[in-house]
């Protein structure tokens, strides 16, 4: 057990007083875990796309002072009453979703929708006593989708931390515990593309990006980007995208060219924009008697999908995904793994004559590669400069150091 268990431990985390104003790096008190709690040092963490949005607070309900934060990795410091799924010295993903293992949902094959922890943006308190693990001079700080990462310690409930594998490097698979996960599950949970099949992805930023990775390691054999942004094409192409299309390139609909370009259209498309009328041009743009659009993004509030009955009577299918269907602590670990293989592979690879390298490759092109996600990294202390990087649409995630 830890040195500090069941003590308040004082550390810095980066607090969000204002929406849209700069986090400050404050001296915070991280109280111990309550029951089913865990308490975790948080060595690296990664600026997603959510973050921004709710630290920006334009078209949202958002509580400040807030400690923001959700994707990251790190090493259980001490448990609370109740906790026998990980222990002190565990290596961790904290995740925004959870896994209860005792609700409908978790007890299903079909779904990782958790009744109990499903995310919640709105919530700033723990689930147990509805109070706030953080606090500023006896002032409680808020938490951010039960992670809030951007501190030195946080508190989550054991539901929603994936232990891995302890040879794992903390500093990458820190980013698969959101956006890149997400995309990944959505193609290869979810779309389910068969080897050789075409697969179109709406949306090249992490999470589409992940996405186009799922359809890389399922073998697909085109994969068509769809984004505003040309520059972006010759990024995607790291991530197995071989094609690209701009819909401002084009007076006809995108669904109508990527019909054109696919003799009636793709075998799947994956949707990661939460643009309504890029989720209509998915599922259009799908063959029908076979095609499958899987929607990932999240649309505006008022946004209404609206699309012709006989798209539906033709044969094509429209499904959604919540965090790429995956449950966060059966089924994350195994992700750490399709990583971790290809790091066992480079070192049989280095260890092996060359006149074996090449069948060797061949099998490493198959696992998942996250070193391509990560653009860059700073110190906790330039955290501000991570928000920066994104706001200029620069990079694709920023990892932060926090010692």
């Amino acid at each position: 057990m830890s040195a500090t268990a069941g003590q308040v431990i004082k550390c810095k985390a980066a607090v969000a007083w204002e929406a849209g104003k700069p986090l400050v790096i404050e001296e915070v008190e991280v109280a111990p875990p309550q029951k089913m709690e865990v308490r975790i040092k948080i060595l690296y963490t990664s600026l997603c796309h959510t973050d921004v949005y709710f630290w920006e607070a334009k078209a949202q309900d958002s509580v400040f002072p807030r400690i923001l934060g959700h994707e990251a990795s790190g090493i259980v410091e001490s448990v609370g009453e109740g906790v026998t799924e990980v222990a002190a010295g565990d290596h961790v993903l904290p995740v925004f979703t959870g896994e209860c293992g005792e609700c409908a949902h978790c007890k299903s094959t079909e779904s990782n929708m958790c009744s109990l922890l499903r995310i919640n943006t709105e919530r700033g308190v723990m689930i147990g006593d509805q109070k706030s693990r953080f606090s500023i001079n006896g002032k409680p700080i808020y938490h951010f989708l039960g992670t809030s990462t951007f501190s030195e310690y946080t508190v989550l409930h054991v539901g929603c931390v994936a232990k891995i594998n302890p040879l794992a490097p903390l500093d990458k698979v820190c980013v698969l515990s959101c956006g890149i996960s997400t995309g990944l599950g959505a193609t290869l949970n979810v779309a389910k593309p068969f080897k050789g099949s075409s697969v179109a992805v709406f949306g090249l930023g992490a999470v589409g990006l992940g996405a186009a990775e799922g359809a890389r390691l399922a073998g697909a054999s085109r994969v068509i980007g769809v984004d505003l942004n040309t520059a972006r094409f010759e990024e995607a192409k790291k991530f197995g995208v071989t094609e690209f299309v701009n819909p401002k390139d084009y007076s006809k609909p995108v669904q109508e060219v990527i019909a054109e370009m696919t003799d009636g259209g793709v075998d799947r498309s994956v949707e990661c924009t939460g643009n309504i009328n890029a989720m209509i041009s998915a599922f259009e743009c799908v063959h029908d008697g076979w095609g499958v659009a899987v929607l990932v993004g999240v649309p505006h509030k008022d946004a209404v999908f609206k699309t012709h009955p006989v798209n539906f009577l033709n044969e094509r299918t429209l499904k959604g995904t919540f965090f790429g269907n995956y449950k966060p602590r059966s089924d994350l670990p195994s992700v750490v793994e399709m990583y971790m293989n290809k790091v066992r592979l480079q070192s049989s690879i280095f260890n092996l004559q060359s006149s074996l390298s090449v069948n060797i490759w061949l099998l490493l092109v198959q696992e998942l590669e996250v070193e391509k996600f990560i653009t860059h990294t700073v110190p906790f202390a330039e955290i501000n400069k991570a928000f920066e990087l994104m706001l200029k649409g620069e990079g694709l995630r920023c990892v932060i150091r926090m010692e």
